[in-house]
């Protein structure tokens, strides 16, 4: 048997297909960054990217994930708040939930930023729900 070297990758229709979906993929998360960085911008809010521990700041964006989590064993609401630059921690402590706090949900947050293990955290946030869609 003649064992003929392998390409690293191989090329055939499936692959290339892969690869154009991957492309497209992330694609589309770049033109939804750059849409949330504008939206940031046009609404006179700090980019999380630029915020610093301690500093009271008001940011928008999208929420990634709600999840309850507890805390010293208070309930805690925590959902990821991203802008498009980076992503920070919302923590609701003492709730289980808060109608209208939804993955994919858009948000105006004010509040005090921390650092915990290395991530922005806002605690107990002013917060603004944005419209959903194009109200």
């Amino acid at each position: 048997m003649s064992t003929a070297p392998r390409p690293d990758k191989p090329t055939g229709r499936f692959r290339r297909l892969l690869d154009r979906l991957a492309d497209i993929s992330a694609s589309q998360e770049d033109l939804e960054s750059e849409e949330l960085r504008e939206d940031s911008e046009t609404t006179g809010c700090t980019r999380i990217g630029d915020c610093r521990d301690r500093q009271i700041v008001t940011v928008t964006g999208t929420l990634r994930t709600v999840t309850l989590r507890p805390r010293a064993g208070v309930p805690a609401l925590e959902a990821e708040l991203f802008d498009g630059s980076a992503a920070l921690d919302v923590v609701w402590l003492g709730r289980r939930s808060i109608v209208g706090i939804e993955p994919g949900r858009k948000l105006i947050a004010s509040g005090r930023i921390s650092l915990s293990h290395g991530r922005r955290v806002l605690f107990n946030p002013k917060y603004e729900l944005r419209p959903l869609g194009r109200e």
